[in-house]
């Protein structure tokens, strides 16, 4: 199987490195008009053929190392160093991505599935996807080319073949670790569809806006297994490394969250340029920039360059990373100059409060915290590079700057759909924020009272201050976006004659993309009133002697015991807990801590019991060895449940974008037959 797979690399890079040569040329030809023996357009067809039969060449070098895993092949190194025979079937279709290695081949792969995708759908525009294409063939090749003599996934065991492998990273083994860093890639990868169709517009002067239209649905799904997927590292980190947080500005998060950032302007951006034919340069830089950033982001992972409980060991593939990103920004720039009156905005924005100018804000506010981010994931690495010494970038830099970044892109989330564009009268500011700021009001008043007090305690907590004002912020975007609503609906209601919801319904479908949007703009909402609870959680630790109890807001925990178990893949011990309220008890948990047998390595198995209001969060940190009686820390972390409830929305609004609109035309239509 070693041998199949690394056969199958070498001709799929051999495939790329043609489908690259032949469909540039071909390209020349046409744009020159050169008179030569073999038609441009045949040569361009050889070279997309060969980039579907790569696609194929790459999807056997995948289900290589696949079946590797399954059938305990551990005469391959990255086999015997990731897998092991007791590893839960599900956890070896991990073993693809969890290792270095094979994350790569997973990069490769999606690259190629995709491409094979645009290249089933050439007809559409044969000359644009030609270009974009071969632009795609050329990342590709990278890619192979790294996976051919850089890092090698069917390198061979030297020496005898172990008995069994060294298993799966115990930190990895949890349920999330099969779709978090698939959802990731997927959007990392995606975006290089979006890349290669903006490089190529520019490059041939593609007229209008045509290629943000084909690329827009692209674009979308992109952005939201972006965005599922730094959700679901935020939730197993919640979940598995046992201390307390999901957020920790550690540096392969930071390079997660840069490209979902410029990939977040870049989406509203380019709503400016389809409706007011604005922004065309900052678009381009935009998605060169996510692009840039998500290699960034492998870069950083992959090559060690940081150091985190994500990174891999530090490697070589850092230069062939960087030279990569030099050519292509080098790449990038070259056409933008030679093609930058291309680009040209014949209109400008008329006045500052206008949601034209509410889009250009935002875009200056994400760019800003990406800059922000992109400085403090890369300055240890300046300074060790200047003074031979790394200084570390710690959460209080961040927080200071990223929380009031965070409010003000809140407080434009809830003003840009009260806003017309090109300009907003003084009327209409007066009866568009009236009932938002009214909320706002009311909602801070009302969390003071409940307790969200930031002098509370007679010091001042900054933490409460934003909270307070991020709940207030909350309130004013949710009214803002559902007077949208309303206001939409009630006139809809006026023309047909049907009932509100009738009417909300038909309004949604007229329009998807831009109510979809809303309802995204909602999980926003709901995910900044989880993150706002941070900062009132509460901890408290014990060491707990049989039927001992522990308080901890409104629970008591107490210790019914603490015991032993085992299986093939791992040993464990956990505590068991009655948990108290209102002097009865309510349920019960286990926290647990396992060793995992081929790796010898810990993991701790967080308790979790989540309501709307708060998680009771338990970590059960092992027995003291003098009185052998369990630790136990415990969190209560309020309103967590609520990030998790705004990534569901955000997805919803995703997907209700995606429909495509019906006309109004139609509905009227439908209505008058019904």
């Amino acid at each position: 199987m070693a041998t199949f797979g690394s056969f199958s690399l070498l001709i799929a890079l051999a495939l790329a490195a043609y489908n690259l040569c032949a469909g540039a040329l071909a390209l020349w030809l046409m744009a020159t008009r050169r008179p030569v023996r073999v038609a441009p357009e045949r040569l361009a067809e050889t070279a997309r053929r060969a980039g579907i039969a790569g696609f194929l060449a790459i999807s056997a070098a995948a289900f290589a190392l696949i079946w590797a895993a399954f059938t305990n092949d551990f005469s391959i190194v990255y086999i015997a160093e990731h897998s092991n025979r007791a590893l839960p079937v599900y956890y070896k279709f991990a073993a693809l991505w969890s290792g270095q290695e094979g994350s790569l081949l997973l990069w490769g792969w999606l690259l190629a599935i995709f491409s094979f995708i645009l290249r089933l759908r050439h007809k559409t525009d044969v000359k644009l996807y030609a270009y974009a294409g071969t632009i795609l063939a050329g990342i590709q090749v990278f890619f192979l080319a790294v996976l051919n003599f850089a890092v090698r996934p069917f390198a061979l065991t030297p020496g005898p073949l172990p008995d069994d492998g060294n298993g799966l990273n115990a930190l990895l083994q949890y349920p999330e670790m099969v779709i978090h860093p698939p959802m990731l890639y997927l959007g990392y990868v995606g975006f290089s569809v979006p890349f290669a169709f903006a490089l190529a517009a520019l490059i041939m002067r593609y007229p209008g806006e045509k290629w943000i239209r084909i690329t827009r649905t692209w674009t979308l799904v992109t952005w939201m297994f972006l965005t599922i997927g730094v959700f679901l590292g935020m939730h197993w980190a919640y979940a598995v490394l046992g201390w307390g947080g999901y957020w920790a500005w550690d540096p392969v998060e930071n390079a997660s969250f840069m490209p979902w950032l410029t990939g977040t302007a870049f989406l509203h951006s380019v709503m400016m340029q389809e409706k007011k034919g604005l922004m065309k340069s900052w678009n381009v830089w935009l998605i060169f920039s996510t692009f840039l950033l998500t290699l960034l982001g492998t870069m950083l992972t992959r090559a060690g360059l940081v150091s985190s409980v994500h990174a891999f060991a530090k490697s070589s593939i850092g230069n062939w990373f960087a030279t990569f990103m030099v050519i292509v920004f080098v790449v990038c720039l070259t056409v933008y100059i030679k093609r930058r009156d291309h680009l040209k905005s014949d209109r400008r924005i008329e006045s500052l409060v206008s949601r034209e100018s509410s889009f250009m804000f935002n875009n200056l506010v994400l760019l800003t915290a990406c800059f922000v981010i992109l400085w403090g994931t890369l300055f240890p690495m300046f300074t060790e590079a200047i003074n031979g010494s790394k200084v570390t970038v710690g959460a209080p830099f961040y927080n200071n700057v990223a929380v009031p970044i965070g409010l003000f892109l809140l407080f434009l989330a809830g003003v840009g759909p009260l806003l017309p564009w090109r300009a907003t009268s003084l009327r209409a500011v007066r009866r568009n924020f009236v009932a938002p700021c009214i909320a706002l009001w009311l909602t801070v008043i009302v969390a003071y009272l409940l307790g969200a007090n930031p002098w509370k305690g007679g010091s001042f907590s900054s933490g409460a201050l934003y909270a307070l004002v991020a709940l207030g912020l909350g309130a004013a975007v949710i009214v803002a976006v559902v007077s949208e609503f309303a206001r939409g609906a009630r006139a809809v209601a006026r023309q047909t004659g049907s009932n509100l919801v009738v009417s909300t319904w038909t309004l949604m479908r007229r329009n998807s993309r831009r109510y979809g949007g809303y309802i995204v703009h909602l999980g926003v909402v709901l995910v900044f009133v989880g993150l706002a609870g941070a900062a009132f959680n509460q901890t408290a630790e014990s060491e707990l002697a049989l039927h001992q109890k522990m308080q901890i807001g409104p629970y008591t925990l107490e210790c019914t015991g603490f015991t032993q178990d085992s299986n093939e893949n791992f040993q464990s011990e956990y505590a068991m807990l009655n948990v108290w309220k209102n002097g009865a008890v309510q349920f019960q948990m286990m926290p647990e801590k396992r060793v995992y047998l081929a790796s010898e390595q810990p993991q701790t198995m967080v308790a979790i019991h989540s309501v709307p209001g708060w998680d009771l969060y338990v970590v059960y940190e092992g027995a003291n060895p003098d009185t052998n009686q369990p630790i136990i820390k415990a969190f209560l972390n309020p309103l967590v449940s609520w990030i998790w409830i705004g990534l569901i929305v955000m997805v919803l609004g995703v997907l209700f974008a995606l429909v495509p609109s019906k006309k109004a035309a139609q509905i009227a239509a439908t209505e008058v037959q019904g």
